[in-house]
């Protein structure tokens, strides 16, 4: 390839057609819930959607209706003041899935989302727990009480710093901590 130029039909028909990036049957990676694969034909038809930011989907929630719907479609030309509050519910949704209060009710997820960071913060607490009992040495016996107190005689009996320092904050008259 390198030297040669190809001409865009060479390339519609070769190596990229081949991976599906052009061309009119390519497959795009939209899935519904049944697990249809969406073809790009299937994209160009308008689709139900709920959405707070554009109240109006291209077609109505409902686009197959049964028998009682249909009456019920007949019944909205006439006098909507013979129509009964249930009646007109069930017109509403017809052609919306969702009334504005049902979109902006809260969700439960904020529930799944702190499940999800204890969950976290259990399996690193696990970890962490796993790695002191099995991974890191033990305790150094420089760091028990025993051996801070031996190092804090040992330092005042050397008088280590006694202008300003460690030693200068001991009383050697009373054996105490001058206050």
């Amino acid at each position: 390839m390198a030297g040669r130029m190809l001409s865009l039909p060479a390339l519609r028909g070769g190596i990229l057609a081949r991976r599906g990036v052009l061309g009119v049957a390519s497959v795009r990676a939209a899935h519904d819930h049944s697990g249809h694969v969406a073809t790009q034909e299937d994209m160009s038809v308008p689709h139900y959607y709920d959405k707070r930011s554009s109240p109006l989907p291209d077609v109505p929630y409902q686009q197959e209706l049964g028998a009682e719907q249909k009456a019920l479609k007949e019944k909205e030309k006439g006098s909507w003041k013979q129509l009964s509050n249930e009646e007109k519910v069930a017109l509403y949704h017809l052609k919306f899935k969702q009334t504005f209060a049902e979109m902006n009710r809260p969700s439960n997820e904020w529930k799944t989302v702190f499940g999800g960071i204890f969950l976290f913060f259990g399996f690193t607490g696990l970890v962490v727990w796993w790695q002191r009992v099995y991974v890191f040495p033990p305790k150094p016996h420089t760091l028990t009480e025993e051996w801070k107190a031996y190092q804090v005689k040992r330092m005042l009996d050397m008088r280590m710093n006694p202008i300003q320092g460690f030693s200068a904050k001991w009383d050697y008259d009373k054996n105490e901590w001058k206050k």
